[in-house]
């Protein structure tokens, strides 16, 4: 590991991302948006990982999560996190909506809105990734409420990513993002909708059987095919569970049906694209430009805009 930090939490790190499975190919010095100090922790599953199989996890310098309340959640960001680094895109993700993104360049952790609004922010950019290396992106502002963040463990990437980056997909889904060559800032709110305290559960998207077997559809194709050439792509990411309403076992056994079917290739839990799936191409390609189109706004130009203040 290279870095030019050595404190108590590079050392706990280090140790935990070990006992996920995963190496620290460095640990760099940093900031968050009020200047405050932060560690900066780039993770892969192999010590010579290529830039593209590697994700970074960005901490308060001072965070100290091996809290009773605070250790397990890590525990499970790292071991989701090892496995995902078996994708050949860990960033890329797709949306309901027919859309493939990656989500980087988030600044984590949460900071108070400079705009007077009673919220917590975090940066980050979704780039659109149909394998032309394309320059539409939307740089992002997702606000937490104060009231929301009273269920977040902490307000550091471990504990929220997952719940942002499926907030961003919902948004997406909703027309509510547009993706741009250049510009400021786009809003994804997260509030309490999103949650039941009753069953201490997020909820996203409503989907059935027919919704989610698309959706595993598309994934391979973008992920695997055009972004993966051929890899396989994780299926029961509980990531994906989460913004789909179901579970990674659901997940699981909907990809084997896709199986029997010839459509995808499955092992284990990893899914690669078969000739039958890409005999389908032109009908993705058609849903994400629908999609696209679904993300030219109509719906504010306050929002088109941007929000500079947040």
């Amino acid at each position: 590991m290279s870095t030019n930090l050595e404190t108590a939490l590079t050392a706990m790190l280090g140790k935990a991302a070990h006992d996920a499975g995963l190496t620290v190919l460095s640990a760099e010095a940093g900031t968050d948006f009020n200047q405050r100090p932060t560690a900066r922790f780039k993770l892969a599953l192999t010590p010579d990982a290529l830039p593209a199989k590697t994700l970074q996890l960005e901490l308060s310098d001072a965070f100290n999560f091996q809290k009773p309340e605070l250790l397990p959640e890590m525990t499970t960001h790292l071991r989701e996190a090892a496995k995902r680094l078996r994708n050949p895109r860990p960033d890329a993700y797709v949306t309901l909506a027919g859309l493939p993104v990656s989500f980087n360049q988030f600044a984590w952790p949460f900071h108070r809105s400079t705009s007077g609004a009673d919220t917590y922010i975090v940066h980050g950019v979704a780039h659109l990734e149909d394998g032309t290396d394309s320059p539409l992106h939307t740089k992002i502002a997702a606000s937490m409420t104060v009231t929301f963040a009273e269920i977040v463990p902490a307000p550091e990437q471990p504990y929220a990513e997952t719940f942002i980056y499926n907030a961003i997909r919902k948004t997406f889904d909703q027309g509510q993002l547009e993706l741009l060559k250049s510009g400021n800032r786009q809003p994804v709110p997260v509030t309490t909708r999103y949650y039941s305290r009753w069953q201490k559960k997020f909820f996203f998207t409503d989907t059935d059987d027919a919704s989610r077997l698309e959706f595993l559809e598309l994934k391979v194709y973008w992920l695997s095919h055009v972004l993966g050439n051929g890899q396989s792509v994780w299926i029961a990411d509980p990531r994906d569970a989460q913004y789909l309403n179901t579970t990674p076992e659901e997940l699981t056994r909907m990809a084997a049906d896709l199986s029997k079917q010839g459509i995808l290739a499955l092992t284990d839990d990893y899914a690669a694209a078969t000739p039958s799936l890409l005999a389908r191409a032109e009908e993705y390609n058609a849903k994400m430009h629908a999609a696209l189109d679904t993300t030219k706004p109509t719906f504010n130009e306050e929002m088109r805009a941007g929000h500079t203040n947040m």
